[in-house]
């Protein structure tokens, strides 16, 4: 497996590593370790480049193919074995890791107060939505919650990421949000994700280390999915 260094270093934007595998059908490599994040929890995967002996090659794409990590070549692959060092495209990365931690912001604040639980979310840089299990919704509604989030960015709280074992990780309470619980049983590790004061959860993702990072969080959009199925659109200011 390769050493995952965004689990524990999500502003790392260069990194040294080695190609230990290529794929010629896919078009990908494996390396030794990375930075890049192989995406996956709604939040989209990395882009950037790897640099071999001076050569650049182009990482369209990340994705976790069983215990390994593909990062697919736009264009000819490099060969196995290779020193090599990997470049994240930043602007892309801390745009999702802002992203990321205004969602969390927002589940945090919902559980707190109306005890909602999450049943879907996706993102892209700058924008994303999240479904909740509420049976009411209505303007006010927004209003408020949108005047709760934005009062935890402005609270300036520090955010703290944890790799805890899994029994360990499963004594702390409401630590699943999600209506189902997406963890696999032979998981043994879990990683957890903390806003201070605020919220606390099972997340693999890319956060950013501070809430007055994120930036204002507007809610631009809501509608209802079903009886307990309702969905909030939210955009941050770039």
């Amino acid at each position: 497996m390769s050493e995952l260094i965004f689990q524990s270093d999500s502003y790392l934007k260069e990194f040294d590593c080695a190609i230990v595998e290529i794929d010629a059908e896919e078009n990908a490599v494996v390396l030794d370790r990375t930075a890049f994040y192989p995406g996956g929890g709604g939040q989209p995967c990395d882009k950037g480049d790897l640099v071999v002996e001076d050569e650049i090659y182009p990482v369209k794409k990340v994705k976790k193919k069983g215990a390994k990590i593909y990062h697919y070549i736009d264009g000819p692959l490099p060969k196995v074995n290779k020193s090599s060092k990997g470049k994240i495209d930043w602007e892309h990365r801390y745009k999702l890791m802002r992203t990321h931690t205004a969602m969390h912001i927002l589940c945090g604040v919902v559980w707190r107060d109306y005890k909602a639980q999450v049943t879907g979310g996706n993102m892209e840089p700058l924008k994303g939505r999240m479904d909740f299990e509420f049976e009411n919704f209505d303007k006010n509604l927004i209003q408020d919650i949108e005047e709760k989030v934005n009062k935890e960015v402005e609270s300036k709280r520090n955010i703290k990421v944890k790799i805890l074992k899994r029994e360990e990780a499963f004594q702390i309470p409401d630590l699943i949000r999600t209506k189902i619980n997406l963890l696999p049983e032979g998981i043994k590790e879990v990683r957890t994700v903390e806003i201070e004061g605020l919220d606390l959860q099972a997340d693999g993702g890319t956060h950013v280390k501070n809430t007055n990072e994120v930036g204002r969080i507007k809610i631009v959009d809501y509608k209802s999915k079903g009886k307990n199925n309702k969905r909030i659109y939210v955009e941050l200011e770039d």
